[in-house]
């Protein structure tokens, strides 16, 4: 079996709606500018919470091109800092429903799977949040700590406990419930034919290139063949803020790296958690974390990341390469079936981060009528979701159900990615790489 070209994820995006370029004059009562998770949920819940509303979707490619099709398919509550760096920076009140509405989030992304009875290799299981390290083991144990004063169902698992789960010799463990594994892309596309199904317009290879205040009502977005005016717009574009000079504060672009394998020996798979569908995420920051896949591979991520901006296309290709490799060194090492096992697919991704590791979700300062979502720091797949109904409620002037999110805003800090600093930034990120992968 050939491997597939560098770059293409192990996910397929498969059974899309119709999508003509934009092209001329378009209306629309609510324009969501990216097809991604966050977009297309806010899409979804518009069109089903107000079945006479005009939407459109528009994106620069294809449901499930970006973020949300390029995935690992980790879907685990986690929202912001770790807990005990939230409960410093914020107070225990806002870490506790920060916590909370991170682990609604993955309910609601498992009702939703339910309700689209999507077949997306979905499988509920736990999510452990493992060590082998000094560095991990006394972060682990902060948060736990944090965890038991806010009361949280956070368990620590020892050593004998990790192992009835997964056969690798971490030295301790969190154990987050809920949480599950599933196809990203399946799930992204299957949103884009339900939106299709409720009358949702899609518009693809149409980047936006700039958004103005519209004459009479509304933004005007500028498209390259054309124009949309929207009586609101949703801009679910992530880290493309920074291209768009959107004035919500600094949403990094950070590559990330994954890779996918052929199918593991029965052996391997049932010593890695197959049968229970267990992910295992590294305690240290930017570290590896790996999950198995239905049909017995497994993925694994983490390890490297980099600030694309101002890096060129070989050093960054070269950059990918070395990230790869490392990442299939390290996956070969969990177990000795695993020593020859080929590597199917390797990809990477963008991911939007920010200078507080929390999410902006707000209108857009100086725009009426506009919302921006982006800057999930690696947690988007449920936070995606979560995100879109939450704008969705806001557009329709609905009270939201449960609690607010905590981390409601319209801006994040500033970072120096441009200019003088920005090779500091991009240097700082490469140090945090190279001290997660000395550490595993």
């Amino acid at each position: 079996m050939t491997r597939p070209p560098a770059g293409t994820p192990y996910w397929d995006a498969a059974e899309l709606p119709t999508q003509p370029q934009l092209h001329g004059v378009v209306t629309a009562d609510v324009a969501v500018v990216g097809a991604g998770l966050a977009g297309l949920s806010c899409a979804y819940h518009l069109a089903e919470r107000a079945p006479g509303l005009d939407i459109a979707v528009v994106d620069a490619e294809h449901p499930a091109a970006g973020a949300s099709g390029r995935g690992t398919g980790l879907l685990g509550p986690r929202a912001g800092p770790a807990v005990d760096r939230a409960v410093r920076r914020f107070g225990p009140q806002t870490a506790r429903r920060m916590h909370r509405a991170s682990e609604r989030a993955v309910r609601d992304v498992l009702a939703l799977c339910a309700r689209l009875d999507v077949p997306c290799g979905l499988r509920t299981g736990e999510q452990l949040v493992a060590t082998r390290s000094s560095a991990g083991l006394a972060a682990l144990a902060r948060q736990a700590s944090a965890c038991r004063e806010l009361g949280l169902d956070v368990p620590v698992l020892t050593p004998a406990g990790i192992r009835d789960r997964v056969g690798v010799p971490y030295r301790a463990a969190l154990l987050h419930r809920p949480a599950a594994t599933l196809d990203p892309a399946a799930l992204t596309c299957a949103l884009a034919r339900a939106c299709a199904d409720k009358g949702v317009r899609f518009y693809g290879r149409s980047p936006l290139l700039a958004l103005r205040p519209g004459d009479l009502v509304g933004p005007e977005l500028v498209l390259p063949h054309g124009r949309l005016y929207a009586g609101q717009a949703v801009l679910a574009v992530n880290s493309a803020a920074q291209a768009l000079d959107l004035p919500v504060g600094t949403v990094l672009p950070l590559e990330v790296y994954a890779v996918a394998t052929e199918p593991l020996s029965a052996p391997a798979y049932e010593a890695l958690g197959g049968r229970a569908g267990h992910a295992v995420v590294d305690a240290v920051p930017m570290a590896p974390y790996f999950r198995l896949l239905p049909d017995r591979g497994l993925v694994a991520g983490g390890g490297t990341a980099t600030v694309p901006a101002g890096v060129g296309a070989p050093r960054l290709q070269a950059v990918r390469e070395r990230a790869w490799s490392w990442l299939e060194r390290w996956l070969r090492a969990l177990h000795p079936d695993l020593a020859r096992v080929r590597v199917t697919h390797r990809w990477s991704g963008r991911i939007g981060m920010t200078g507080d590791d929390l999410p902006v979700v707000g209108p857009v300062p100086g725009y009426d009528d506009v919302w921006y979502i982006g800057g999930c720091c690696g947690h988007g797949l449920a936070l995606s979701v979560a995100h879109g109904a939450h704008v969705a409620a806001a557009l329709l002037g609905e009270p939201e159900p449960g609690e607010p999110l905590p981390w409601h805003r319209s801006r994040a800090p500033r970072l120096p990615a441009r200019g003088p600093a920005g090779p500091l930034l991009r240097a700082y990120v490469d140090a945090m790489g190279r001290i997660a992968r000395h550490t595993c």
